[in-house]
């Protein structure tokens, strides 16, 4: 408490607070100069904690601020006017201006801050490259002593983290001396995390080490079915989770997607008519006043229940929020204890999780992932190294500013942990790419930069104004404006969802029943319909989150642990089904089985490696057995395993099976028998916006995704042609391995199960972890109808062999 001036120490004794030795070491640092990373619980003061050591310095010089000293750089724009209020509370009797910068702030507070830079500006990744766009910049930074990085963990292993890195590298080439402190929870590798935020200060990592408790129960169902699968199960709960909401005052309930959080919505409501006016909805589809609206009604606990999905997973504070429910898998174990720490958002407030689940599976899930939080075994985010798309984005940002000598760009590029590999070659390609459009070099508007006087220069007003238009990393398909005929907007929906419907057609949408009156230049005209009729609900697009390797290791500990938990009690019957048919799956060894039904024969493959490794997994091995016995074989995969399906052909051979599964030849062999180069063209389109090749929506004009589409297919297509070794393409390669078949995890999975034994057993019938797999199977190859009858006839047939097992 000494290393804060006394003006900030009598602020703190008027609350009654005492502050936690962390936070008075993160005080301390920072009188010492030192730059560092805090890694705290949510809900431990981690804001006051990296606050008050700038406001604390300023104090001291006793003359008030020069200029702007402080920049707070926020992962979400829905976080920042909790972040201001927390971060003015302080200086309520100082004239000391903390404003925001992002991408809702109006146009004339914008051009207010462009005349001078307050004493903290809070902004974004994206607004801050946007300000080093501008030639003044440098300038208004010049008494800046210190950035602060808000929820380090969120931005680590993205793009977005790659830019706030890069920008961070200008900063520092700028002010050498400058600090840099990130703010981090719920993160594994720490030591990795903190590369970005170090710089020629001395740095210091602090942990909170103060025990947070988090108290994670599940809703058990009445009746268990001894052979689940996916999603079935969580709606036959939703009175239960209604009748649960009368134990808080607020409570936020958690689900993974949009279009569940749409239909919870509902269902909560129809089961609670008695709260209907305080039960509200909220995800990133929204419209901003949709959600500002819903966000103040947590804040003043207007609000009863809030559905919504991980656009509240952050650190806005909503102190009346005592309660949190989790519908279906959290996937992962950090995921489920930030969103624990929702509430009892105080320190020594334990955190309450009440978790409702989707299938019977998920019942482990959560019992593995409370375990797993006991152990501390927190998942660590991977980090992208060197995307060329963002370096090339990021070099037009700097030089529009501030033209720049290309060895010191280069210096200054090296100086970013992400980029300290980047080759000679690499960095000539990115140069060349500014300077010439490589291959496009015919046409103007793809050369953006020249070398005037030795510096890389950007002289063009067009390539300066479609630059500042196109910032950002944030990928997203064309979306569909929803709004009434009034005006009144209401969020997006994805234009393919929207393209399906027709005048007259209702639908569901920001938890309301809307009919669409017409749909014009991605424009859907609604109105509230009058009368119920049958009405989809929106969807987005997005793949389902796979498990991760941590809760997946859990699980498969789980599986062998004594039942002790509540819910491994309760599936004990499915697991004593499964050991008497078959065997329970382990890390161990890659147990097999083989069964026949009428659809043909089938191999289930347990694997535990989540859903995209299994995917590649399935593809890689049905590629590789058909290869050698000319079947075709299809695949269905979930987060335990895959299931290979043929009329005929598959076997209980280990040779055969350990061939299928060998990590030679790994690379070629997933090429082959998957359609990455299809796959590799939809990313191309993702690369080419963030490198600026594509032409952005201008102000008014938003493009329709087929003319996205043809724009970034001609691209596609000329490199392949006349360029192919360009390294656009290759990214695009890479990062379809990597995010969408994990390939890194992929190929160690292949690597370990080579020194597993296998466990080769047929069975006389579907196991009940088999089952969610060959229901899958189903749905995916036969009308809806036929695969709802020939499921239950299975399930009866089932259901009346348990009696054996007992």
């Amino acid at each position: 408490m000494n290393s804060l001036h006394p003006r900030l120490q009598k602020w703190f004794h008027q609350r009654t607070w005492k502050p936690f030795k962390f936070q008075e070491d993160v005080w301390e640092a920072y009188q010492q100069g030192k730059s560092g990373l805090l890694h705290a619980p949510t809900g431990f003061g981690k804001t006051l904690s990296v606050w008050l050591g700038p406001v604390s310095e300023t104090l001291t010089t006793g003359q008030g601020p020069k200029g702007c000293e402080i920049l707070w750089l926020s992962p979400l724009r829905a976080l920042v006017n909790d972040t201001l209020q927390a971060l003015r509370e302080p200086l309520s009797d100082l004239d000391w201006p903390v404003e925001s910068r992002t991408g809702d702030t109006s146009s004339y507070r914008k051009a207010k801050l462009r005349e001078k830079f307050p004493y903290c500006l809070v902004t974004t990744p994206e607004s801050l490259s946007l300000l080093l766009t501008h030639t003044d910049t440098r300038e208004k930074f010049a008494h800046l002593k210190c950035v602060i990085v808000d929820e380090w963990h969120e931005l680590l292993g993205t793009k977005r983290g790659i830019q706030t890195e890069l920008c961070l590298a200008r900063l520092r080439t700028w002010i050498p001396t400058i600090r840099i402190w990130g703010l981090s929870a719920t993160l594994g590798n720490l030591e990795e995390a903190s590369a970005p935020l170090r710089g020629s200060t001395p740095f210091e990592m602090i942990a909170a080490n103060q025990d947070k408790v988090i108290e994670i129960k599940t809703l058990i169902p009445d009746e268990i079915e001894s052979f689940p699968w996916a999603g079935h199960l969580g709606i036959k709960l939703v009175k239960r989770v209604a009748r649960q909401l009368d134990q808080a005052r607020t409570t936020l309930l958690f689900t993974n997607t949009r279009s569940q959080a749409e239909i919870w919505f509902q269902e909560i409501q129809n089961s609670r008519p008695d709260l209907v006016e305080q039960i509200a909805i909220h995800h990133g589809s929204l419209d901003r006043a949709e959600r500002n609206k819903v966000e103040t009604g947590l804040k003043d606990g207007a609000l009863r229940c809030v559905v919504c999905t991980s656009s509240l997973d952050l650190g806005v504070d909503f102190s009346p929020v005592d309660q949190v429910i989790q519908v279906g898998s959290p996937k992962g174990i950090a995921r489920l204890t930030q969103r624990a720490g929702r509430a009892g958002h105080s320190p020594g407030e334990p955190s309450r999780i009440f978790c409702v689940p989707t299938n019977a599976l998920e019942l482990i899930e959560f019992s593995a992932a409370r375990d797993a939080w006991n152990l501390r075994e927190i998942e660590d985010r991977v980090l992208i190294k060197k995307p060329l798309d963002v370096l090339v984005q990021h070099l037009t940002t700097i030089v529009l500013g501030e033209p720049g000598k290309p060895d010191d760009l280069k210096a200054e590029i090296h100086s970013a942990p992400s980029y300290q590999t980047l080759t000679e070659s690499e960095w000539n390609w990115a140069l060349e790419f500014l300077t010439t459009g490589g291959p496009l070099s015919q046409y103007p508007q793809y050369r953006k930069a020249e070398l005037v006087d030795g510096l890389l220069t950007i002289t063009n007003k067009r390539t300066a104004q479609l630059h500042r238009l196109n910032i950002g990393t944030i990928a997203s398909d064309s979306s569909v404006l929803i709004k009434f005929a009034s005006g009144r907007s209401l969020g997006t929906v994805d234009e393919g969802f929207a393209s399906k419907l027709k005048p007259g057609k209702q639908f569901i949408f920001a938890g309301r029943r809307l009919e669409l009156i017409r749909f014009q230049k991605l424009t859907a005209t609604v109105r509230t319909a009058t009368k119920k009729h049958r009405g989809d609900v929106a969807i987005w697009g997005g793949s389902k989150m796979p498990l991760s390797t941590e809760l997946t290791h859990a699980v498969a500990r789980s599986l062998h642990s004594p039942a002790t938990s509540l819910e491994m009690k309760a599936v004990a019957p499915i697991l004593k089904i499964q050991q008497a048919w078959s065997s329970l799956p382990s890390d161990e060894e890659l147990l097999i089985e083989f069964t026949r039904t009428k659809e043909g024969e089938h191999l289930f493959l347990y694997a535990f490696a989540g859903r995209l490794v299994n995917e590649g997994l399935g593809a890689l091995a049905a590629f590789r057995l058909s290869r050698e016995t000319g079947e075709s074989i299809n695949i269905t995969q979930n987060d335990y395993g895959f299931c290979l399906g043929a009329p005929k052909g598959l076997a209980l051979d280990e040779k055969i099976l350990r061939m299928a599964l060998t990590p030679e030849n790994l690379l070629e062999d997933l090429l082959d028998c998957m359609n990455t180069a299809e796959m590799a063209r939809r990313q191309f389109r993702q690369i080419a916006r963030v490198a600026g090749l594509l032409v952005p929506d201008l102000p008014g004009k938003r493009k329709p995704t087929r003319d996205l589409q043809t724009s970034a297919n001609l691209l596609f297509e000329v490199f392949t042609r006349y360029d192919p070794t360009n390294l656009l393409l290759e990214q695009s390669r890479r990062e379809i391995l990597e995010s969408q078949l994990e390939f890194t995890r992929l190929q160690k999975t292949l690597i370990a199960l080579q020194s597993k034994p296998f466990r080769l057993i047929e069975t006389k019938r579907l196991t009940p972890m088999a089952f969610p797999l060959w229901a899958d199977r189903l749905s995916a190859f036969l009308p809806s109808g036929d695969a709802a009858t020939r499921l239950e006839k299975m399930l009866q047939e089932l259901q009346s062999k348990i009696p054996e097992t007992s």
